[in-house]
């Protein structure tokens, strides 16, 4: 299930990586996917699929910091369990940790993923953020509920604002100003 659903070009790597993670079969966990799925053919209709790599797969794992690698940017997407709804739009760094927002159900982070950068002696680490997006439902073989069906419309709509201004400074503002109080 892994793979680019789009852009990079033989030789390079797209500036921007966004790495979607679900489980189709399991209700609300699907969010990630069916993003990365809508972001695709939005982007394609854009015409700015070459700035971007898509990734997805069922959860995070160590190999994906070889994606991360020559990025300028990196954008986790996942379905979140007790996530504001509709959504939180926030910046990781390299860590153990799970941010301010427990934004997965998966058992590697964003942030651990990206430590790995440095021990495969990596000196560049992207700025890279996480949009999690608020499920309600993960059993298996249930259909993504209607809450998470809107919350993800919401995050869409993010995902065409960030994609047609992919600047590191532009993402900060856009989550800073998502958690101001």
């Amino acid at each position: 299930m892994s793979g680019a659903a789009c852009g990079g070009g033989e030789g390079r790597a797209a500036p921007v990586v966004i790495l979607a993670v679900g489980n189709p079969s399991r209700g609300d966990d699907a969010l990630g996917p069916l993003l990365l799925e809508r972001l695709r053919d939005w982007l394609d209709a854009a015409g700015l699929h070459s700035d971007f790599e898509l990734i997805e797969d069922f959860q995070l794992q160590v190999e994906h910091a070889l994606d991360l690698v020559g990025r300028r940017l990196a954008l986790f997407i996942d379905a979140g369990q007790g996530t504001p709804a509709p959504f939180a739009f926030q910046p990781v760094r390299a860590g153990r940790g799970s941010g301010l927002v427990r934004h997965s159900t998966h058992a590697l982070s964003p942030e651990a993923v990206l430590a790995v950068l440095p021990r495969i002696g990596e000196s560049t680490v992207p700025a890279a953020f996480v949009l999690a997006v608020r499920g309600e439902r993960f059993e298996l073989g249930e259909a993504p509920s209607e809450a998470a069906r809107v919350h993800a419309d919401a995050a869409m709509c993010l995902l065409q604002a960030l994609c047609q201004n992919p600047e590191v400074e532009a993402w900060e503002r856009e989550a800073y100003n998502r958690h101001k109080y």
